[in-house]
């Protein structure tokens, strides 16, 4: 859908902390490139930059609210992949709209 928001807003990606399995690691069998993540426990791995004070995942490019787009949308972990799952048919949730007011954006 050329009308998905999701493709130049970026706000969850500098939002939220994204927390996975290590199995999804290209390592472990996965597709998520391993340098993307860092370790938390035994089997969980956090995508890099989402733990700052002002997150930013390392995979994001471009200016969130403009042209915004995720490097390895192909291969995103899980809670990414979950995320906004009815925004591009333009629906919104909580969690979305949290995070596009967190960069003064207005909910979908």
């Amino acid at each position: 859908m050329s009308s998905n928001p999701c493709l130049t807003c970026g706000a969850c990606c500098a939002s939220f902390r994204v927390d996975f399995d290590c199995s999804e690691l290209e390592s472990e069998g996965g597709r998520v490139p391993d340098g993307l993540a860092v370790p938390l426990t035994g089997r969980l791995v956090r995508m890099r930059g989402t733990d700052h004070a002002q997150p930013r995942c390392a995979a994001l490019s471009g200016k969130v609210g403009e042209r915004a787009s995720c490097g390895i949308h192909e291969w995103r972990p899980s809670p990414c992949r979950e995320f906004g799952e009815r925004a591009p048919m333009g629906i919104g949730d909580d969690a979305c709209a949290r995070a596009r007011a967190r960069h003064g954006l207005a909910p979908i």
